[in-house]
């Protein structure tokens, strides 16, 4: 089987996603790294691979696959240990809802373009900035920690990693670097620190696989 390509940025949180759970399923593969504070997804050879202009794509073979989530479940079917998502539906639809959460409704909101979009044609300062980032951080975060606690256990759902931890760690590092509060979500915090100890998740962190300056 052809090793898998992995075009990513070190700071994407959908790179870091991915990461975790190429990392988790130990799936051995080439990194392709693509500098977005440099612009590099927007010229031409790269629009040209990925249109929208986005990491991570995971490339297998002859086939492309964009979007975090999407590359995710391709792993999922494709290696099937360990589960990522429970079987039983329920279970399920309770840890996608947990990731699609942060994915959905957190991530877009605070990524690269839509920030220099707000300080660029917006006219926005570095405080707004800022205001902006931390409000749509808190508001996800707290609505999350009342969704975790019914089943939480080590992790967000019992005692093993799921989909809902892979989105959680790269959110919870935005945040620091944000420095957006997290006093009041201490199940998230403990979650998070479950995860940092576990190799797959601590292999994936951006100073570990940031490109030599």
């Amino acid at each position: 089987m052809t090793k898998p390509r992995l075009f990513d940025y070190y700071r994407s949180s959908a790179s870091y996603r991915v990461r975790i759970a190429l990392n988790l399923k130990s799936v051995d593969y080439e990194s392709v790294p693509i500098n977005l504070a440099a612009g590099a997804q927007k010229e031409a050879e790269y629009r040209a691979f990925n249109p929208q202009g986005f990491v991570p794509v995971l490339e297998v073979g002859e086939q492309r696959i964009t979007q975090s989530l999407a590359i995710i479940d391709y792993l999922e079917t494709a290696y099937q240990q360990p589960c990522l998502l429970p079987a039983g539906a329920a279970d399920r639809a309770h840890v996608l809802s947990m990731a699609l959460t942060i994915a959905c409704d957190i991530h877009p909101l605070n990524n690269l373009r839509v920030l220099k979009h707000l300080v660029g044609p917006l006219g926005q300062d570095e405080d707004a900035k800022n205001d902006w980032i931390a409000k749509w951080i808190g508001e996800g975060l707290a609505a999350l920690e009342s969704m975790a606690v019914p089943r939480a256990g080590r992790f967000l759902f019992g005692d093993e990693p799921t989909l809902a931890d892979i989105c959680l760690v790269p959110q919870m590092y935005n945040a620091r670097r944000f420095d957006v509060p997290l006093g009041d979500y201490p199940l998230l915090v403990r979650a998070d620190a479950e995860a940092a100890a576990h190799p797959a998740f601590a292999a994936a962190h951006p100073d570990r696989v940031a490109p030599a300056s």
